[in-house]
């Protein structure tokens, strides 16, 4: 038995998060995390159909596809993010201050991404900086 729990947890990958963009979030950040690890998965608003949907729309759309939230929208989004989890399941949400350097959010975001399962991300909201 032990022999098949170690082959088991010899293939064990984790399932990292995957994220989504608002309209509002920097791209550099993202190509920036992309070229230091080419696994990090981000979809832009566009590529998501975003572009002019309000914050439920925009939660319902991360939570359909799996994908935690980046928003640098610190102000509402935790009010609708409070009210999409009271009905819905979310995949998570990142809030990120524009006050903060593209360096440290890029810094962060990768640290985050290496150590949390995209499980752990579900109905979960959390801010920058760590």
């Amino acid at each position: 038995m032990s022999d098949l729990f170690a082959a088991k947890a010899s293939t064990y990958r984790p399932m990292r998060a995957k994220f989504l963009a608002d309209a509002n979030f920097d791209l550099v950040i993202l190509v920036a995390a992309k070229r230091r690890e080419l696994a990090f998965d981000y979809q832009t608003a566009l590529e998501a159909g975003l572009i002019g949907q309000q914050d439920p729309g925009v939660l319902a759309i991360a939570a359909r596809e799996g994908r935690v939230l980046l928003t640098h929208d610190v102000r509402t989004m935790p009010q609708h993010f409070a009210s999409f989890i009271g009905e819905h399941t979310s995949a998570g949400v990142l809030l990120v201050p524009q006050s903060l350097t593209r360096r440290h959010v890029v810094e962060d975001l990768l640290l985050i991404w290496t150590a949390l399962e995209a499980e752990e991300w579900t109905d979960r909201i959390m801010s920058l900086p760590l």
